[in-house]
């Protein structure tokens, strides 16, 4: 009688096994196509914050990159000082950054951060302009010359000079141990 319970548990064990694996592989399924769900819902286009003003898209792998700059306001602390936030986008990941910008035409600057360190790039506004450069100019013109957001910084030297800029600065970036404020 006992070995007869035996063999009835030991054909009973692998049909349960083979059950619960049924179970689970065809609820990981439905798991699966949840998540591709969710994922499709958590566009960070969706969650651009009111005000945001697009500096510059382009494609890069898995999608596009968007960098924008929103929730400009004067820093009280620095003289022709602004305060700003930029929305850097990709398609499944968003950052934001605060930083200072310096708009006055002796020493306009731009104060971020790269982890651990805090850069001050001196800009040249009306200068030469390029792939290395040209993200800092975009955020210089959109934070102190509104009315020029997303515009060509190449393009822009006339105004540059009309509002007090040689054009003739010197470019330089420091790095600095610790975050900015």
């Amino acid at each position: 009688m006992l070995a007869g319970l035996r063999w009835i548990s030991v054909m009973v064990r692998p049909a349960w096994l083979l059950a619960a694996l049924a179970g689970l592989l065809s609820s990981s399924a439905a798991l699966a196509q949840g998540f591709v769900f969710e994922t499709r819902q958590q566009n960070p286009a969706n969650y651009r914050p009111p005000g945001l003003k697009i500096l510059s898209q382009r494609a890069v792998p898995y999608g596009e990159e968007v960098v924008g700059i929103y929730a400009i306001r004067d820093a009280e602390d620095i003289p022709d000082g602004k305060r700003i936030k930029i929305w850097r986008e990709r398609a499944n990941d968003v950052k934001v950054a605060n930083e200072t910008i310096r708009c006055d035409t002796t020493a306009p600057m731009r104060i971020t951060g790269r982890g651990d360190q805090m850069l001050m790039l001196e800009l040249n506004p009306g200068g030469a302009v390029g792939p290395h450069n040209e993200e800092s100019h975009l955020i210089w013109w959109a934070a102190c010359v509104p009315e020029q957001t997303g515009n060509d910084p190449n393009t822009l030297q006339a105004i540059a000079q009309e509002l007090g800029f040689s054009g003739l600065l010197i470019e330089r970036q420091h790095v600095l141990p610790g975050r900015p404020r």
